[in-house]
């Protein structure tokens, strides 16, 4: 797993690095503040982010709200502070973990698992919701070219869609085109 790391503090930015790779991991790219962050996030495409919340430019919290508009990638933040003002900022912008300094590297892999894990959780619901939303677009496609095949053709339930199904299989395209193909020409729009 490639790793991003940002920290403007440079003995914690070379511990880190130094503990990271230990584990096992890369570390990618390194960064001094949150705008050199997002900037190495965008060219070096890393796996995951460790960002400092309290950096020069630009806070790690908005670092992570940028990185994750461009990319969706797990981020942990690294803090000296507690706050929960913080923490609900950091989790509004979408980072997965969270630790409070000093951590040890007990606290830190676990919490890089942990943020790895919710976030293919979350991709996963995002592929399923579209997935969803896709085949309910089609499921009222292809009812709104049942309903206009049974009013225009006099037809029934069963055969309007057995027609269409007929239609799908020998042109070799999706129920879902066939049915926008037959809502544009009989019923004007899709």
């Amino acid at each position: 797993m490639r790793i991003l790391v940002a920290e403007d503090e440079t003995i914690i930015r070379l511990d880190l690095r130094a503990l990271l790779e230990s584990a096992g991991f890369e570390v990618c790219a390194e960064a001094k503040d949150g705008e050199e962050a997002v900037a190495l996030a965008r060219s070096e495409q890393p796996d995951l982010a460790v960002l400092d919340v309290k950096m020069p430019k630009l806070d790690g919290i908005e670092a992570a709200r940028r990185i994750l508009d461009e990319r969706p990638i797990p981020i942990v933040m690294l803090t000296a502070y507690g706050q929960d003002e913080l923490v609900a900022r950091a989790i509004e912008a979408g980072v997965f973990g969270y630790l409070v300094k000093p951590f040890r590297e007990q606290d830190l892999l676990p919490a890089i698992a942990a943020a790895r894990a919710r976030h293919d959780e979350l991709q996963a619901l995002r592929a399923e919701a579209e997935s969803l939303a896709d085949a309910l677009d089609a499921r009222k496609v292809i009812e709104r070219a049942k309903g206009l095949l049974m009013e225009k053709e006099q037809l029934t339930e069963q055969a309007a869609f057995a027609r269409l199904r007929k239609a799908s299989q020998a042109s070799g395209r999706p129920l879902k085109v066939i049915a926008e193909a037959v809502v544009t020409t009989l019923g004007g729009e899709v």
